[in-house]
C-alpha cells in the first residue's frame, strides 16, 4: 500500500524545496541535453509548475522523487520538441532548395528560349557567325578561317549581333533581376 503525502506549501516551505533541489535537479537535467541555460530553464519552469499546483498535488512518494520523475519528463519533452523543430527546419531548408532550383531552370529555360528566339531575327551571316562564337566557342580566327572571311568582318558580325540580342533582350534580363531582387526580399 503506497502512501499518499499531501502537502501544504507556504513560501518558506517553497523556497527551502528550491534551495535543496534545484543545484541537483538543474546538474541532472543538464546531463541529458549539456546545455546550462536550457537545464535551467527546464528546472525553473518544473518549480513554477509545482507552485502553481501545490493545491493540487497528490505525490505518492518523495518530493525529491516526484521532482526527478517530473524534470526528467520536462527534458525528454523539450529534446522531441527540438527534434521535431529540427526536422521542421531541415524541411523548410530543402523545400526552399528545390523551389528555388526549379525557379532557376525555369528562368534558365526561358531565357534560353528568348535567346533562340532573338537570334532569330538576325541577318543570316549574323547569326551563324553568333552561333560559332557563342555555342561553340570558337575564336574569331577560327570563324574567319571556316567562313572564309576576315577577322574584321567577324568583329563587325558579332558586335551587330550584340546590339540586337541586347535589344531583343533587355525587357526579359530587366524582369529575371527584378524577380530576383524581389525573391531575395521576400526570404530576407
Amino acid at each position: 500500500m503506497t502512501q499518499t503525502t499531501t502537502i501544504h506549501y507556504d513560501d518558506n516551505a517553497f523556497e527551502q524545496l528550491f534551495k535543496a533541489h534545484y543545484k541537483a535537479l538543474h546538474s541532472y537535467v543538464n546531463t541529458m541535453i549539456r546545455d546550462d541555460e536550457t537545464a535551467e530553464e527546464i528546472v525553473q519552469n518544473r518549480f513554477m509548475k509545482f507552485w502553481e499546483n501545490r493545491e493540487m498535488l497528490n505525490i505518492e512518494t518523495s518530493v525529491k522523487a516526484f521532482l526527478y520523475k517530473c524534470v526528467y519528463h520536462d527534458t525528454l519533452n523539450f529534446i522531441k520538441h527540438e527534434k521535431v523543430k529540427l526536422r521542421h527546419q531541415n524541411f523548410a531548408i530543402h523545400t526552399s532548395q528545390e523551389s528555388e532550383s526549379a525557379a532557376h531552370r525555369v528562368e534558365l529555360s526561358e531565357l534560353e528560349s528568348r535567346v533562340h528566339e532573338a537570334m532569330e531575327d538576325l541577318p543570316e551571316q549574323c547569326r551563324l557567325i553568333f552561333h560559332l562564337s557563342r555555342f561553340e566557342e570558337l575564336k574569331y580566327r577560327e570563324i574567319a578561317d571556316q567562313l572564309g572571311i576576315s577577322i574584321k568582318t567577324v568583329e563587325g558580325q558579332m558586335g551587330k549581333a550584340l546590339r540586337i540580342m541586347r535589344l531583343k533582350l533587355v525587357d526579359f534580363l530587366v524582369l529575371v533581376l527584378l524577380g530576383i531582387w524581389f525573391y531575395k526580399d521576400f526570404l530576407n
